[in-house]
């Protein structure tokens, strides 16, 4: 892939809490972002997948303090390279994003700090599926039966449909200028992000109905989501279980470890 053909990507690396986080504070450090996972912190293994990709060419990356990317190998390369721009992350993670937007255009692919096990094969699958959608804002998930069967113990968000349960992968690709309209949306619902139900309200109350009955499958949800948005919402399902892991909590950390140390080198 030609490096015109390589879309930019975000990594929201800033704190969504005004207390400390649980897993720096349990961890001894000042940023959840910085917290060790099998000895690496959590947003060091984002970019060096990031930076491993074909897809990927310039990365932004919002913190709370853009000066933390000094003690990060992988950030000091790609900068470099010229690759890596530090933004300060702004109050919320929507406005964190229109930010980038002033500052790269689409295709932009929105990722987060606290998803350790992202890999460039996880990155393949979820821009190939986003890239036949045709649709302005591509959202990554996961099944729930895949999940389970892989990490029973693990406790995730579920938005259930007709077709089953699914929880979001922490990828998003922002394919046209009229995404920007889903994000003022999302500034808008962020806080209720982990409240499917609440979500669902917001839509109106057709749509509450619909998803509380569970007539529509993902794909019809979304549509339907996208229409009254004005906009078009797509997903791109994947296989791999370890796209719905990231680090909310101190046992999410726990997890993560245990499957680092379980993988072979080669493909840590």
């Amino acid at each position: 892939m030609t490096a015109a053909c390589r879309r930019t990507a975000l990594v929201l690396a800033g704190s969504r809490r005004r207390e400390a986080d649980p897993v720096a504070r349990c961890r001894g450090v000042p940023h959840k972002c910085l917290a060790p996972a099998g000895g690496v912190p959590l947003l060091e293994r984002v970019l060096t997948a990031l930076a491993a990709s074909p897809h990927i060419g310039t990365v932004l990356v919002a913190l709370d303090e853009p000066a933390l990317r000094a003690d990060l190998p992988t950030a000091q390369a790609l900068e470099a390279e010229g690759r890596l721009r530090a933004l300060q992350a702004a109050p919320g993670l929507g406005r964190s994003v229109l930010d980038a937007l002033a500052l790269a255009p689409t295709p932009l692919l929105v990722t987060t700090a606290d998803h350790p096990l992202l890999t460039p094969a996880m990155l393949d699958a979820f821009l190939t599926q986003a890239e036949t959608t045709g649709a302005d804002i591509v959202a990554g998930f996961v099944a729930k039966r895949r999940v389970e069967a892989c990490y029973p113990s693990t406790r995730r968000t579920w938005l259930v449909f007709r077709d089953g349960a699914w929880s979001g992968a922490n990828l998003f690709a922002l394919q046209s200028e009229t995404a920007r309209a889903g994000i003022a949306f999302w500034q808008a619902v962020e806080g209720e992000r982990k409240r499917p139900w609440r979500l669902a309200r917001r839509l109106g109350p057709a749509f509450l109905l619909a998803y509380a009955c569970r007539l529509l499958t993902l794909d019809q949800a979304l549509a339907r989501a996208g229409r009254r948005l004005g906009i078009r919402l797509a997903a791109a399902k994947l296989p791999m279980a370890e796209a719905a892991i990231d680090v909310d909590k101190p046992e999410d950390l726990d997890l993560v470890e245990r499957i680092l140390a379980a993988r072979t080198p080669a493909s840590v």
